[in-house]
């Protein structure tokens, strides 16, 4: 059987804790910026939870 490969694009936007919860980068930090309040570009630029509905399909495509 040949092993799992990694999915290349699930590894540049998912990272994996330490006690195996999985962070992304949250949408909406790409353009327009201007129109967006300072108050939430700040929010948005804080790394996000993947939520629990998620996590069977992220770490598959990240061979966990």
């Amino acid at each position: 059987m040949p092993k799992q490969k990694t999915h290349s694009g699930a590894k540049k936007r998912f990272k994996l804790t330490g006690s195996g919860k999985i962070k992304k980068q949250q949408s909406g930090m790409r353009h327009n910026l201007e129109l967006k309040s300072s108050r939430r570009t700040r929010r948005l630029n804080q790394d996000q939870i993947v939520s629990k509905a998620d996590h069977k399909n992220i770490k598959k495509l990240l061979g966990h």
